[in-house]
């Protein structure tokens, strides 16, 4: 059973018993079947609404008993493995919860809609916070200090096994379904409680701790692929670039990178094969993370020669490449990647490519080499110019003069800017005019 199917109306107890030939709830009364409300309705079961906590009291117990169950269940026999066809599997526990929760909730219904509907409520928001403490939070490979792209800054660092990048998918999966089933037993819950009750139902507090465990899944692989890469960027920094004489293939780094995709991402594309729209955020938030570390480690290579910059370029070019076909890695069928994943990769990637063009070029003469940076790379913070020019190697001296005439482009830059902004409108405004006049005329 899914969470699609899992909150779908079903018939009344004495219906069941009653045969199949008798209408359910969702067909409408027709002339034949369409009965005449009994006035007595509901005027039995409203005399046991004030002894309804004794029911309340004993789900709560059966529920904290049904938990404890799940936690020895899940410590002997572990989180299920995923087919290699179909991937995405969940904890089997969290059908069972959910079931419980429907057929709680029906028989509680059926006895009162009132206060003590709302009050199982309450007791289903419990045990989703048990649930996901215990089964779900608690079950996620725990991350270690010290590593990570966050170069000075103290950053985790995630070494998963095979397994553990599976359990990990198997929780982020579990709480999906957590979240669509509890956005469906909300609703279901809404429009079953008496309607003075309605507003008081309220699981978005669950349903934005789901999303957590989720988003600290993603961040968990995320963090697993960029460990692996780490020591390939801080080989690539070890390089001497300034002694490079002769452009060759890519560099052993980039190798290495790719090594660690191909290693790492079809088993999390596998694992999250029914939840697709979390791989490509996965993918995402990777890219998002390692360009900017790239590029933070390119200027680290100080000094770069020019043929140096031109095997860097290559490298960077690889690397663009195998980036764009990271969600289909090692997959028998490969799928174009989204189109935002694309433009986060060519545009990040892109950069540092221009960076190298600006490195290869001569310096002399001085203005056409500030002309052509802020033509390329269009960035007019004076630390990143700065950044520059010490990867080119160049003496404090002519840094200096350097750094003097990007001053001057870019305050002319600025002036220019403002002088054509503060110009008077007139022609352009004539035009819309003359347009106006002519619609005017037409109608």
């Amino acid at each position: 059973m899914t969470h699609w199917d899992l909150f779908q109306p079903e018939m009344p107890v004495e219906e069941l018993a009653e045969g199949a030939d008798q209408p359910s709830e969702e067909e409408p009364p027709t002339q034949h079947t369409a009965k005449r409300e009994s006035p007595f309705l509901g005027m039995i079961s409203r005399c046991f609404e004030s002894h309804l906590n004794v029911y309340i009291e004993s789900q709560d117990k059966n529920l904290g008993e049904l938990i404890d169950r799940f936690v020895q269940d899940y410590k002997s026999q572990g989180a299920p493995t995923a087919v290699v066809e179909g991937g995405g599997v969940v904890l089997p526990s969290c059908a069972d919860l959910f079931i419980f929760y429907k057929k709680s909730m029906v028989q509680c219904s059926q006895l009162s809609t009132g206060l003590p509907l709302l009050e199982l409520t309450a007791v289903f928001k419990k045990y989703l916070k048990e649930y996901s403490a215990r089964l779900l939070t608690a079950n996620l490979p725990k991350a270690t200090s010290g590593g990570g792209f966050g170069g000075l800054l103290k950053e985790t660092e995630v070494k998963l096994s095979t397994d553990e990048v599976a359990r990990s998918c198997c929780i982020l999966s579990t709480a999906e379904y957590c979240l669509d089933t509890t956005q469906q037993l909300q609703e279901k819950l809404q429009e079953r409680v008496e309607a003075q009750f309605r507003d008081q139902i309220d699981m978005n507090a669950e349903i934005d701790m789901f999303h957590s465990i989720i988003s600290s899944s993603i961040q968990l692989l995320v963090q697993h692929l960029e460990t692996a890469c780490e020591p390939s960027l801080t080989a690539m920094v070890k390089i001497h670039w300034q002694g490079v004489e002769t452009v060759g293939d890519q560099s052993p780094y980039v190798t290495q990178i790719g090594r660690h995709v191909i290693e790492t991402v079809p088993v999390i594309r596998d694992n999250l094969a029914s939840a697709r729209k979390y791989f490509t955020n996965f993918c995402l938030k990777f890219v998002n993370s390692f360009i900017p570390r790239f590029i933070n480690q390119l200027y680290r290579c100080k000094p770069v020669s020019p043929v140096g910059a031109e095997q860097l370029l290559l490298d960077t070019h690889s690397l663009k490449t195998m980036l764009l076909e990271l969600p289909s890695a090692g997959a028998s069928v490969s799928r174009k990647a989204p189109p935002s994943y694309i433009k986060i990769v060519t545009k990040g990637l892109s950069k540092a490519e221009l960076i190298l063009k600006v490195v290869m070029a001569p310096h002399d003469p001085g203005n056409a080499f500030v002309a052509n940076y802020l033509r390329l790379l269009e960035d007019i913070e004076q630390s990143d110019f700065q950044r520059v020019l010490e990867l080119k190697g160049l003496k404090r001296s002519e840094q200096n003069q350097l750094m003097d005439e990007f001053r001057r482009q870019t305050v002319s830059k600025d002036s220019a800017g403002a002088t054509a902004d503060a110009k008077p409108r007139g022609p352009a405004t004539s035009r819309i005019r003359k347009l106006e006049r002519l619609i005017k005329k037409q109608f």
